[in-house]
């Protein structure tokens, strides 16, 4: 029987979780901060973990690093608002698996944890055996093409594009930088390349450096020697060894420390390794493509990135706009999106209406696919017809749309920019300069700003025009 660990301060939310799927044959626990969550989750495994973005003792981004830190198989699932989607986004970087906004609904809540449990397991238990040098057995997770998800195409110009530099890089063998905001597939543009590469039969491993803790990060790169630090009680191979003629994707790549940032310069130097206590090299030969979401030549101007290892793996550079910057992929992905919800949920939505396109296809997209892909699947969830439709999308969604007809409709209230919060302020800049194909002087007319307040704005928001 699977166990779950809740943690909420909101004591009602617990008991109701408790009960609800402790009938649908879960094992449940509640903690009520994050100090009690680490505690409970310290004295046993648990299968997946829920927990409140907000708590009153730890940042939900803190919480999630130190829930890595004590076990860094276990899968994560947030409950947030859609008042906290960006920042719920943002969580993804910290090991969470999924997110759950509130209200609750419990078709939803099934379907997140059964797919959240499943995933976890698969990561675990798909694996080969593999014996080191020492003679440890120790299981391998191998790549499989038939099975792995992959970059799909979309319509715009710029998803053919990828696709196109993918096949022609694939074969190269040389280190590649995938580049793309919090949400857009640089993970499935990685394993795309891989697929279409001579290393296709050998291990593909996907390593979040932004979820690593910093003490554990040296351990789960390159491996440990039984007794090397507290806690290594075997010995253990590191990712590079298991990916030994394959493919390792390195996700947030910013986030290495600097002195695993010298360790993995070595690696592609010299290819080759020394685990952590021991004297010993091991010779590897890995691809390494590595992922961003920022920009690396400025962390290599503020000294948090090598620029010598940057070089080193800058050898291809993949670039993946914003859904938002690519808006003929909206409804396409939208469609795709519906059918996935559908099997999933055992619905027949079979369309999304006119209008219920024209918010989607508006709106800005913080969290890019993955925040679509939720969205959706919500949306599915509370459809009754054949048809998803305006109504069942969420509120931030028709309110940004309604906020910028106003402001493009009605000069009399385009005074309401400055009431409105950050994020839907820059999203109302955005739409606007769309609107009026990016002509500066209409967009500042249109937001009752001058020019300079404008270019100010642009400048603030990080808004390349």
């Amino acid at each position: 029987m699977p166990s779950i660990l809740v943690i909420d301060d909101d004591r009602d939310i617990c008991q109701v979780l408790k009960k609800f799927l402790g009938k649908n044959n879960f094992l449940v626990n509640t903690s009520y901060t994050g100090a009690e969550g680490l505690q409970e989750l310290n004295k046993q495994d648990y299968d997946l973990i829920i927990c409140d973005y907000k708590l009153p003792d730890i940042t939900g981004n803190e919480l999630l690093k130190n829930i890595k830190t004590v076990n860094n198989q276990v899968a994560i699932i947030i409950i947030t608002g859609y008042a906290d989607l960006k920042t719920a986004v943002e969580a993804f970087r910290f090991g969470a698996i999924d997110y759950i906004t509130k209200p609750l609904y419990p078709n939803e809540l099934l379907v997140s944890i059964t797919e959240a449990i499943a995933k976890s397991k698969h990561a675990q238990n798909n694996y080969i055996e593999k014996t080191d040098e020492g003679g440890l057995v120790r299981k391998v997770k191998p790549f499989n093409s038939g099975t792995t998800a992959t970059f799909v195409v979309g319509p715009s110009e710029e998803s053919v594009d990828i696709q196109r530099q993918i096949e022609l890089i694939a074969p190269a063998d040389m280190s590649v930088i995938i580049s793309g905001e919090t949400g857009t597939g640089k993970e499935f543009v990685a394993q795309s390349i891989h697929k279409f590469s001579t290393r296709n039969s050998k291990p593909f491993i996907a390593i979040d450096c932004g979820a690593l803790p910093k003490e554990l990060a040296g351990s789960e790169l390159f491996g440990h020697l039984k007794g090397a630090f507290t806690g290594a009680i075997a010995d253990k191979q590191g990712s590079f060894e298991i990916a030994d003629g394959g493919t390792i994707f390195l996700d947030e790549i910013g986030n290495l420390s600097y002195e695993n940032q010298i360790k993995l310069l070595r690696v592609i130097q010299e290819r080759k390794i020394k685990r952590i206590g021991s004297n010993k090299d091991i010779y590897i030969d890995v691809r390494i493509l590595a992922a961003t979401n920022e920009n690396l030549l400025d962390a290599v101007k503020e000294g948090k990135l090598r620029e010598d290892l940057y070089h080193r793996l800058n050898e291809f550079k993949i670039h993946i706009k914003p859904l938002r910057e690519r808006r003929s992929d909206i409804i396409f992905f939208a469609t795709y999106f519906l059918k996935k919800a559908n099997q999933a949920l055992h619905k027949q939505v079979n369309v999304i209406s006119k209008e219920a396109e024209v918010y989607l296809s508006n709106y800005h997209w913080h969290g890019n696919l993955r925040e679509l892909n939720n969205v959706i699947r919500r949306a599915v969830l509370l459809t009754n017809t054949d048809s998803l439709e305006a109504n069942h999308l969420p509120e931030e969604i028709t309110n940004q749309n309604d906020t910028i007809n106003r402001l493009l409709n009605n000069h009399e209230d385009v005074g309401l920019l400055k009431s409105i919060s950050w994020s839907a302020e820059r999203q109302a800049i955005v739409d606007v300069l769309e609107k009026v194909n990016f002509n500066k002087s209409k967009a500042a007319m249109l937001l009752n700003i001058d020019r300079k307040t404008l270019y100010n704005k642009l400048k603030l928001f990080n808004i390349t025009v």
